[in-house]
């Protein structure tokens, strides 16, 4: 292999380049203008997260003792500079696209956004009456102006002013529309913030003040002191108060902010030049993914409705069909019904004794925890493992878990030091006086909620050799055996990372023998230093590798002598591309895997993770035609190059826009039926 020094491009700054592609979808006139509205709220949610999250841990490394910071290869001052300067580019492109496209396309179809200096008359006298019905009760002075001390919430939303020197906030309430649609006035509909609905009321009160939006995001990781001794379940639940509390990450404030607001407010909150970021007028676009269409009119993508599965659908009893042959479903153009339905069957099925399934992100209302419960009353051993380190979804999860105790489920908690991650169910039922295991795996939660907007796979299986592996799995989490001994599950953090090594070295040595030697992977992520190498080392044998990378990828193609056999695609559309798929040439016997680890250290590493091989003719087939679409995809593909630019895949005759391909040809089969 080449001497010459290994380039990577790094996670963080990465990131900041996937939150661009959906900055790119905001500005992108073939979406439906409601659609780009959808995307802008994405953008900043994704924002306010990596704020909470990735800043959170650089400002740790920064406590780190200064002799080991040295040894570090990226300063963390230096990191964090490079990220604000991404961050103020991005917000700017933000602030363009709001104010030159979004708001005249709303004007070109009758609605109009305004500010509280365009109110009229009649638009001010409703202001007042809606002021006094929705806020004057949830908005006293003596609740937002404090004297002594003002605590600034984590992700709130604050209108700011200085008055002889004295900080003036006040907290827009969370807990209302954040929209306020006012009379329609000459065929035109009028939509302001509920902020100018407030500030139109202060501006009485204060006439001499402007104020200004203020929010500020905190560290949102839970830094659990000695995790390994001790209840985590109960060191996870009284840590849960910290995010509200945490060191402050950014301070997000109108650029128009004079330097007197500014000093105070940075004096308040102890951050520093490196922790503002300058932003527009109004702050928390998240909420604009219930902004109001006051019209008639359609502006937003067709719902998509998932279709059924004709061959599941053709038999009575999901165990049947599943026995019959592996069935695949692909989330969400197919119905996520059909697993509930497995479950509400095995929750009623006399022949079935034992369900055992893992639990990362559940939905607050659930068919399949309803379906879980159902089986407890109906004397079936349960168990499940309940994921509470699921950032962000920490409660919700503690709060099933204790509902599922409660029927008498068996529920095992999250792991000091590791998380549990895999996607994976196992039945038990005894069919002719002899014990049969139905095994799922699949590469998203068990959520119907997500499973409306996420596309992923799922495996439905009896095949022995997957079950009786699946079976160890959760004999791990159990903690009856402590390393699972598999031959065709990938299982992290004890088989993965090796099988994969083992599987692109093969394709090494058929590269270096002149056979034919291709790896194509579709991840989430790709950043894993090693894994990384091996692929540079792939691409110096002759290798063709062709990877769909949704959003972080730390891979630099295309750089002689490391990586010219490597191209990446992004693929961005209506739904979040969350299946992973790994696929090698293998000397002409493909091999095929789908399951839930991206290429991070972390899910090769600290994660349990499980990764089934496809040995299902027909479903190789379709998933790498599935794959293939996403490879060929010229509307909603961006070329990853060295710098990340996210050029557009160039159109051609032939466009394929690889999401409504897949919906297209899953409904074709129904209506086949």
């Amino acid at each position: 292999m080449s001497l010459i020094t290994k380039e990577y491009y790094h996670r963080d700054l990465s990131w900041l380049r996937f939150n661009h592609r959906v900055l790119q979808e905001a500005a992108d006139q073939r979406n439906p203008l409601y659609e780009r509205i959808k995307f802008l709220a994405i953008f900043s949610s994704n924002l306010d997260e990596f704020f909470k999250v990735r800043v959170s841990a650089i400002r740790q490394i920064k406590k780190l003792d200064k002799s080991l910071r040295k040894k570090l290869i990226t300063k963390p001052n230096k990191l964090l500079r490079k990220i604000k300067k991404e961050v103020n580019i991005q917000q700017e492109e933000f602030g363009r696209i709001f104010q030159h496209q979004i708001i005249p396309e709303l004007e070109k179809e009758g609605i109009s956004l305004i500010n509280w200096t365009q109110f009229t008359t009649a638009q001010q006298q409703f202001a007042e009456a809606y002021y006094k019905k929705e806020l004057q009760q949830k908005l006293t002075l003596e609740r937002t102006i404090v004297e002594e001390e003002i605590f600034i919430e984590n992700e709130q939303l604050y209108l700011a002013s200085v008055q002889e020197g004295r900080l003036i906030v006040f907290k827009i309430p969370s807990d209302i529309s954040r929209f306020v649609v006012l009379p329609t006035e000459k065929n035109t509909h009028y939509i302001t913030f509920v902020d100018d609905v407030l500030k139109y009321e202060l501006s009485k009160i204060y006439p001499d003040n402007t104020f200004y939006a203020v929010k500020v995001s905190r560290d949102a990781e839970l830094y659990i002191d000695n995790e390994y001794s001790g209840n985590l379940l109960e060191k996870i639940k009284d840590s849960l108060s910290n995010r509200n509390t945490g060191q402050v990450t950014r301070m997000l404030i109108d650029q128009k902010a004079p330097e007197t607001l500014l000093n105070e407010l940075k004096k308040e909150l102890n951050v520093n030049e490196t922790d503002i970021v300058l932003g527009g007028t109004y702050h928390n676009f998240k909420d604009f993914f219930s902004f109001p269409n006051p019209t008639e009119k359609v502006l937003s993508l067709p719902k998509v409705l998932p279709v059924r599965n004709k061959e599941l659908d053709q038999y009575e009893s999901v165990f049947t069909a599943i026995s019959e042959k592996d069935r695949l479903l692909y989330f969400p153009y197919e119905s996520f019904d059909h697993v509930s339905e497995l479950l509400e069957e095995a929750a009623t099925d006399e022949h079935v004794t034992h369900i055992k399934i893992t639990l990362y992100r559940v939905a607050k209302e659930s068919r399949l925890t309803t379906a879980l419960i159902n089986a407890c009353k109906n004397g079936k051993k349960v168990t499940v493992f309940m994921e509470t380190k699921a950032r962000f979804d920490e409660q919700n999860n503690i709060k099933w878990g204790k509902i599922l105790e409660n029927y008498g489920a068996n529920v095992i908690y999250s792991y000091p030091g590791i998380k549990v991650h895999s996607k994976i169910l196992c039945i038990e039922r005894i069919e002719n006086e002899l014990l049969k295991r139905y095994g799922y795996i699949g590469t998203g939660n068990f959520n119907e909620k997500t499973a409306t907007l996420y596309t992923d796979f799922c495996l439905m299986t009896t095949n022995e050799r997957i079950t009786s592996e699946l079976k160890q799995v959760f004999q791990v989490l159990e903690r009856e055996i402590i390393i699972p001994k598999s031959k065709k599950l990938l299982i992290s953090p004890f088989t993965t990372r090796s099988t994969f090594l083992e599987l692109i070295d093969n394709e090494i040595k058929n590269a270096r023998a002149g056979k034919e030697a291709y790896i194509v992977l579709k991840l989430n992520s790709l950043q894993d230093k090693r894994m990384i190498d091996a692929l540079y080392e792939a691409s110096n044998a002759g290798v063709k590798i062709e990877l769909v990378i949704r959003g972080i990828c730390c891979v630099v193609p295309g750089i002689e002598g490391q990586s010219e056999h490597i191209t990446i695609k992004s693929v961005l559309g209506q739904f979040l591309e969350h299946a992973r798929v790994y696929i090698f040439g293998n000397d002409g016997n493909e091999k095929m895997y789908i399951g839930s680890a991206d290429w991070m250290t972390r899910n090769l590493d600290h994660r349990i993770e499980v990764i089934a091989p496809i040995l299902d003719a027909d479903i190789h087939a379709r998933v790498k035609s599935y794959v293939q679409w996403q490879l060929d995809d010229t509307v909603k593909a961006r070329i990853i190059d060295a710098k990340q630019k996210n050029k557009y895949v160039k159109l051609d005759a032939n466009a394929i826009h690889s999401q409504k391909k897949a919906y297209a040809e899953l409904a074709s089969r129904v209506s086949a039926n």
